[in-house]
């Protein structure tokens, strides 16, 4: 039973809302990432290498027949992921990044002092009247 109240007390506390959140956006993210490679990158970049598209460079390994298709390792494709990869990586590092700055702008920032206690005040209050009455 103690587990159970363990799992129900980490759902309530809006972690899992928080993950869950992270994983729709990241993969939202990660498909707007893959556009931006496989269709504004990479374009320029194979024309400048002489109009090569990534996506169609393959290393056949064997032949297509008949029966089956040709086997090939997909050089082209796995260079656009790596792409992806380090847009995705630089976007997190540039957001960590910012929100380190963020928190420790607001650590720097002076703590307004506490209110002095009630005592305190009476004590300063009673000081002043009698500086007053002299």
């Amino acid at each position: 039973m103690g587990m159970l109240k363990e799992f129900q007390d980490f759902a309530v506390k809006g972690n899992v809302v928080d993950m869950a959140v992270g994983i729709i956006i990241g993969g939202a993210f990660g498909t707007i990432v893959k556009s931006l490679v496989d269709d504004v990158i990479m374009p320029p970049i194979g024309l400048l290498m002489g109009g090569i598209d990534f996506s169609n460079i393959v290393i056949p390994l064997k032949a297509a027949t008949e029966d089956a298709e040709a086997v090939t390792v997909n050089i082209g494709a796995f260079i656009n992921n790596v792409i992806a990869f380090v847009i995705v990586a630089w976007a997190v590092f540039l957001l960590v990044k910012g929100m380190n700055s963020l928190k420790k702008k607001a650590e720097e920032a002076p703590a307004e002092p506490p209110a002095p206690p009630r005592s305190e005040v009476l004590l300063e209050e009673i000081r002043d009247a009698l500086k007053a009455r002299s």
